[in-house]
């Protein structure tokens, strides 16, 4: 016990976390180890999982299949440059992708985490407006267009097409380049749909089409900007209006991707094709960094016959083949298709046991998709209370905001389930009473 005080004394003083202080940081747990779904604790504690490593892990931890990945690439190499070279990890897994996407993205760049992707795709749209509509034409179309309560990343270019207000980038709107954002979808995934919730999209799109490089949107689930869930028609219509008026269409599946939300890809909700597709996190089950964007010929062929003739973009870890070999064997574990029945059951045990918190007043919203499942309070959670709350209790729940939300990775049995949902029924009601 003494080491690991020495441990979160040294972390409190000189490690920065995510989203947090220096000055008046929220507290650590250290982690001695983790194994299926269970995060055990230095001081003992052993954690059900409810967020698959920020909805990475959807494997669940120490997969002895990814594991045998690692150590089997590691005994090759575990980098190379990718200019100039190639290594079959990196064949073997675009070749996957390209095989469980649609057929009409033929390209795959290998990017290096979730908020790369975006980077790669907003460059990948500008150098094919800069080719297509010539020079004189593509200085007209500087704008990227989006809607609110959106969340593409923390990079500099995914900021400018993250919510300007309500997201955690408000700081930075100075100098982050000002897009074009359109009120979010006010239908949700299970309401009947109404042709007025296109209208405002409808009416910016014919309005600013000219000077927009490209519509990116995260599809039927809004992420880390508010997790909000709308109808696939929605989805549907931009597809339509972004074919229309020429303009491309980026769908982020970073978090959304590899059947978290009942689908393999949320875009299939609404039987669309993009023509730029973002995939990240479970794309190696949570063990490395690494994404990767998909794109069709068009607009690889005219990013590449352009001025640059080629994608001005290389990362140094492009196409890493320890984080290649993991994700193609993590997509081998996709591929059997498991995965559609845990997350039905995942779905149904938060169908049948979430709405009955929405009888408290300090709940205002339930909204279930897939393996996700949200409860939107009235007022902020105090996060440091509820983290010792839910540690207290034997599971991992980090909420954010009003929301407090799980995405427990698919291999999660009933009973591990039973007590997350538990648990988060409890605390949620205990939170109510103060």
């Amino acid at each position: 016990m003494q080491e690991v005080e020495s441990l979160l004394k040294y972390d409190r003083e000189h490690v920065w976390h995510p989203y947090t202080s220096t000055i008046n940081p929220l507290p650590c747990y250290l982690v001695d180890s983790a194994h299926g779904v269970k995060i055990s604790l230095a001081t003992g504690e052993v954690l059900i999982d409810g967020m698959s490593s920020w909805w990475a892990a959807v494997h669940g931890y120490n997969h002895p299949e990814l594991n045998e990945a690692a150590i089997s690439q590691l005994q090759k190499m575990s980098h190379i440059m990718f200019g100039g070279l190639t290594h079959r990890p990196a064949i073997e897994l675009v070749k996957k992708l390209v095989g469980m996407t649609p057929p009409e993205l033929e390209h795959c760049f290998l990017a290096d985490s979730g908020s790369v992707a975006v980077e790669v795709s907003m460059k990948m749209a500008f150098q094919y407006c800069d080719t297509k509509f010539g020079r004189d034409g593509a200085t007209q179309k500087k704008k990227f267009m989006t809607i609110n309560y959106g969340y593409h990343g923390d990079t500099f270019g995914a900021m400018s097409v993250c919510d300007p207000v309500n997201s955690m980038h408000s700081l930075y709107s100075g100098y982050v380049r000002q897009n074009i954002f359109v009120e979010p979808p006010q239908c949700r995934f299970d309401e009947e749909w109404d042709d007025k919730y296109i209208v405002s999209f409808r009416e910016a799109i014919e309005k600013h089409h000219h000077e927009v490089i490209a519509v990116i949107i995260e599809p039927i689930v809004q992420g880390a900007g508010g997790m909000r869930i709308y109808h696939p028609e929605y989805l549907r219509q931009i597809r339509q209006l972004c074919t229309k008026y020429e303009v491309l269409l980026i769908l982020d599946e970073i978090a959304t991707g590899f059947g978290r939300t009942g689908k393999l890809f949320a875009f299939e909700h609404a039987e669309i094709t993009p023509d730029i597709l973002c995939v990240g996190k479970a794309l190696t089950g949570g063990y490395l960094t690494l994404s990767a964007v998909l794109c069709t010929k068009e607009v690889a062929g005219l990013v590449c016959s352009g001025r640059a003739k080629g994608f001005m973009h290389g990362p140094t870890f492009m196409g890493n083949p320890l984080a290649c070999n993991i994700a193609s064997k993590s997509l081998d574990i996709i591929k059997r298709g498991n995965w559609k029945t845990q997350v039905k059951a995942i779905e149904s045990s938060f169908k049948s046991s979430l709405p009955t918190l929405l009888k408290l007043d300090i709940v205002r919203d339930v909204r279930i998709l897939g393996a996700i499942g949200v409860i939107e309070l009235t007022i902020k959670v105090d996060a440091k209370w509820f983290q010792e709350q839910f540690v207290k209790r034997g599971v991992w729940v980090r909420p954010f905001g009003k929301l407090v939300y799980m995405m427990p990775p698919f291999i999660i049995s009933d009973s591990e389930l039973e007590k997350l949902i538990t648990s988060v029924i409890d605390v949620i009601k205990l939170f109510a009473s103060i």
